[in-house]
């Protein structure tokens, strides 16, 4: 695939959400790769934003004093991925105890619309071209982007997947799919920014494709 030209002042935005364990984060970067866009990890920075909390010892019910934190730490995100205060945290943003408490923080109304403007700015600062993947970014970060996906698989299809990756540490497929209903629940039920499919998303159950199939379909849902 050809890598599209990226043009000045022309909103090339892909948002790509969905649950965990549908494939969102490989399929994203690929998808960014053949477009020759940036690609953002908006979940990243809501495990930056935990993560600093947790540092801090802070009780992350206590939004009040978990914005007040966040003001005094900046989040970004680059070729390294997500970065607390400048410095790489790749790696511990996807600790169990940062697992545990992201949908505990990232349900905090003023938190999410803090992280939100540094999802926006970040996407400017890239002109404007970027997919970008989460889990409210077709229906709140960005409503107007051109092309919106969900992408969607069964619980038992995510559990198996995530039970393979390096992150599962040893747990058992029914152990990660009790924490997967867990996260589901508390993303689309919280009040603010709940998980669901934008209304115009095109919605693609990952269950039965391959990466590659999924990032084909779209591909070319994007070049239609």
């Amino acid at each position: 695939m050809a890598r599209l030209l990226r043009v000045t002042g022309c909103t090339v935005v892909i948002t790509i959400d969905g649950p965990s364990g549908v494939g969102k984060s490989t399929v994203s970067r690929l998808v960014a790769r053949q477009l020759g866009l940036a690609y953002l990890d908006t979940g990243a920075t809501y495990r930056a934003a935990t993560l600093a909390i947790l540092q801090s010892g802070i009780d992350t019910q206590d939004e009040t004093a978990v914005v007040e934190e966040l003001n005094h730490r900046t989040i970004d995100y680059d070729e390294r991925g997500v970065l607390l205060d400048g410095e790489s945290v790749a790696f511990a943003v996807r600790s169990e105890e940062v697992t545990a408490n992201v949908s505990a923080v990232s349900a905090h109304p003023m938190v999410r619309s803090a992280v939100v403007e540094i999802q926006r700015r970040w996407v400017a600062f890239h002109e404007d071209q970027a997919v970008v993947e989460g889990r409210d970014i077709g229906t709140v970060v960005f409503p107007e982007a051109p092309l919106k996906i969900y992408l969607t698989a069964s619980p038992s299809v995510r559990a198996l997947r995530r039970a393979a990756e390096s992150e599962a540490g040893g747990k058992s497929v029914a152990e990660i799919s009790e924490a997967l209903a867990a996260r589901d629940h508390a993303d689309s039920t919280r009040e603010a920014s709940p998980l669901k499919p934008a209304d115009d998303a095109v919605v693609i159950d990952t269950g039965e494709m391959t990466v590659e199939a999924v990032v084909d379909s779209i591909v070319a849902h994007f070049l239609t």
